[in-house]
């Protein structure tokens, strides 16, 4: 059965192909998979409007005439701020990496010695990686501080949109939440008004068969009220989820790029091949690559190397002192971590410069809590 389906039918289709168009619908449908999957196309941002569009058309006509004048401003304005966010994440610039704004981007965090290390170039784009930045496959451009390529908004989420993104997020679980809970509570308004003893809770007694059996004969009314009413409910907690997901890596001072790279220093942490040092505070940077002076309030006070044997790395490289072998992530530490509210800031407020003044080197704005990796 396994020959059949995955070697026989398909060059059977082949074959067909071949002696109809010389190939040619076959090539076509692999050019547009390829495309689909590692491409930047809309096709997931209007399937996500369509939901938001017709579920409003269903739910509204049915909802708006039961609601007061307060659930109906509040209705508009809960509605509104999903398109709103979602056009600002789609149509805003992530942190694609020029080379006229290569500099900038480079001032903006320092190397961590750990996960971003100076020097490194994209082979792709020609340019110097600045910390925190990666390149994306599908957008084919490096984004500064990466976070994911999302497909809801057919790009990246990186430096400059990242709060966008936040936003879009919370307003959608806004949105669902709300929508979801007033609806049940129209719903429930019109069952109580048929039985009084009604409670959103089965009432003691009561099975759960006739508890439903309710429940359905209020749908009949307005099924697409009630259908969106289920729908809203059933995606709440996952996009809640999603949101508080986001939360804790903006807690945890990294993001999801990142915390693959963590984790990644986990696993040689469990196999005994990741070591550290102390990086001299005064050491001389290679202005090539290092800024002088930046925002960032912290520079790097180790260095984070593995080594396929599990045996010391040699002495030279960066670093000073003895090598030790590091066992857990929180023996290092996460340069990126501020605390919540600077992680907030760095977010939602552009250049922040965390309270560092431009003509000092960033290593003297010391009086800030070093965090190892949460994540």
């Amino acid at each position: 059965m396994h020959r059949i389906m995955w070697i026989h039918i398909p060059n059977g289709f082949l074959a067909v192909d071949k002696l109809i168009t010389g190939g040619r619908f076959s090539t076509s449908m692999i050019r547009f998979g390829n495309f689909m999957m590692h491409d930047r196309h809309p096709t997931v941002v209007i399937f996500f409007l369509l939901i938001l569009s017709v579920s409003e058309y269903l739910y509204l006509p049915g909802a708006w005439p039961q609601i007061s004048l307060m659930h109906k401003i509040i209705g508009c304005i809960v509605i509104f701020f999903p398109y709103w966010f979602l056009y600002l994440s789609v149509m805003a610039d992530p942190g694609y990496i020029t080379a006229e704004n290569h500099a900038y981007y480079m001032s903006l965090y320092p190397y961590d010695y750990s996960i971003f290390y100076p020097g490194q170039k994209c082979s792709t784009c020609n340019l110097i990686k600045p910390p925190r930045s990666k390149h994306c496959s599908i957008c084919k451009r490096c984004v500064a501080k990466l976070d994911h390529h999302c497909i809801f908004i057919n790009g990246c989420v990186g430096y400059k949109n990242q709060h966008y993104f936040v936003l879009l997020l919370l307003s959608t679980a806004v949105l669902t939440s709300y929508g979801g809970l007033l609806g049940f509570s129209l719903l429930s308004n019109k069952i109580a008004a048929n039985y009084p003893q009604w409670a959103l809770w089965p009432p003691k007694g009561m099975e759960i068969k006739e508890y439903l059996l309710i429940w359905s004969w209020a749908l009949q009314d307005n099924v697409g009220m009630g259908a969106v009413t289920l729908l809203a409910a059933m995606t709440s907690p996952l996009v809640w989820g999603l949101l508080g997901y986001t939360f804790w890596l903006i807690y945890c001072g990294t993001t999801t790029n990142e915390s693959l790279k963590w984790s990644d220093w986990k696993a040689e942490m469990d196999d005994g091949c990741a070591f550290k040092r102390g990086m001299p505070a005064n050491r001389v940077k290679d202005k090539r690559f290092e800024p002088e002076r930046m925002r960032w309030p912290l520079q790097t006070q180790q260095v984070l190397t593995r080594t396929e044997d599990g045996m010391p790395p040699p002495d030279h490289g960066p670093g000073d002192g003895e090598w030790e072998r590091v066992w857990n992530l929180k023996d290092v530490e996460n340069l990126y971590d501020l605390g919540l509210w600077d992680n907030l800031a760095d977010i939602f407020v552009s250049n922040y410069d965390f309270n560092v003044k431009r003509d000092q080197p960033s290593v003297e704005a010391l009086g800030r809590q070093r965090h190892s990796p949460k994540a």
